[in-house]
């Protein structure tokens, strides 16, 4: 049985109605970034934040997982698939596969801002006042920008192992998560979708085992997921 491992971005979620926020000059959703995706933004605004989030936890409840989600749900129930996302989203999860590490955080839990370890599911708004058992301010469950990523390198040995990595969605400019590509070995072949994957670094377009799917997350993962059935019956 090959390995496959999956880094999604936000393009993956795209096609389900999510918006992403590095096609829109900074701002996600109307907001600069930095003031709703750091830990300055929460110290300075927290109202602010926590309206964010809220935001966009009642617009993951109306989401739908789409097709490219459970093209790679279907696949793995005859094949081992890990996904490594950079989505906060459950899409994932919801269109049925179930070995997925969540590099940035997960959109409906939150943790104390006292003990990282003190993580809630949550799926209502969280509002000031909203505390751990200890009674301090609960926060989104979100790595922000100039916090470090707690499982990057549990990724980083998981794509060491892999015979397919497919990346999708993700315009690899945001480390370390970007990083993870150059962990895979030798032999593994690097599928690349994306509707701009022709844009893409010169450094990626040298290397012979890999191949740009320039087409939308859907498509792209239907067709890179024939190819692989093709070549694994060789």
């Amino acid at each position: 049985m090959v390995n496959i491992v999956v880094l999604s971005g936000a393009g993956m979620s795209e096609e389900s109605g999510l918006k992403t926020f590095r096609d829109s000059g900074g701002l996600w959703e109307g907001y600069d970034v930095m003031e709703v995706a750091s830990p300055e933004g929460w110290s300075n605004n927290t109202p602010l934040v926590l309206q964010f989030y809220n935001e966009r936890r009642r617009q993951l409840l109306t989401t739908e997982p789409n097709a490219g989600h459970k093209a790679l749900a279907e696949f793995e129930k005859l094949n081992k698939i890990t996904i490594i996302t950079q989505n906060i989203d459950d899409l994932h999860e919801r269109a049925g596969s179930s070995n997925i590490i969540h590099l940035h955080g997960e959109l409906f839990k939150v943790r104390s801002t006292y003990d990282s370890n003190l993580i809630y599911e949550w799926k209502k708004d969280l509002l000031i006042g909203d505390n751990c058992e200890n009674g301090y301010q609960l926060r989104p469950y979100i790595v922000w920008f100039g916090e470090e990523v707690p499982l990057i390198t549990k990724a980083s040995n998981i794509c060491e192992t892999a015979d397919y990595l497919i990346i999708v969605g993700t315009s690899l400019q945001v480390y370390p998560a970007a990083g993870l590509l150059h962990y895979a070995p030798p032999h593994c072949k690097i599928y690349y979708i994306d509707p701009k994957a022709n844009e893409i670094s010169v450094q990626l377009n040298k290397s012979d085992r890999l191949e740009l799917i320039p087409e939308k997350a859907s498509t792209g993962i239907i067709k890179v997921l024939d190819k692989i059935k093709t070549l694994s019956f060789q």
